[in-house]
């Protein structure tokens, strides 16, 4: 058998963990002129579960300002259950941390979309993610400070 067949990577469950929507300050937000300040702040989280299976959550924080009053706030946590095997430990970190939230993040994106048109503001598209790179800002990171590097 060949080592390709050997490794694998299934999509068992991908869910909506959390979402939340907020505007603090409508309807009085919608009588200004709307010039946002827009703030994306995203996290990817990995946990083994039973045998071959890992868990993996992105969560999206959009946070709009307008003149310095939040406008709104939207949270999504994206998840996926995945069966992984076959992997080195090296492999493995790179499966979670970029394959697994690549596969999530446009869910996460279309959530948010969603969510932001439906509390009455223009549409949000986020702009898509290198996990890849964010990946291996993570390794040299961890690497410099002399850590060895974790799952994310």
């Amino acid at each position: 058998m060949s080592e390709a067949a050997q490794h694998v990577f299934l999509i068992q469950k991908i869910y909506t963990k959390d979402i939340s929507f907020e505007s603090p300050n409508a309807p009085g937000v919608f009588a200004t002129e709307f010039q946002p300040q827009l703030s994306i702040d995203l996290n990817v989280e990995t946990k083994k579960l039973d045998g071959d299976m890992y868990h993996v959550v992105v969560r999206v924080t959009a946070t709009t300002k307008v003149d310095d009053k939040i406008a709104f706030l939207c949270e999504v946590e994206q998840a996926g259950v995945f069966t992984i095997s076959g992997f080195t430990e090296e492999e493995m970190g790179y499966m979670l941390a970029v394959q697994g939230p690549g596969i999530l993040f446009p869910y996460a994106r279309e959530v948010v979309s969603d969510l932001v048109a439906r509390g009455g503001f223009p549409q949000l598209l986020l702009e898509p993610v290198n996990f890849e790179l964010m990946y291996h800002e993570h390794l040299q990171k961890a690497g410099a400070n002399g850590e060895k590097p974790t799952e994310q």
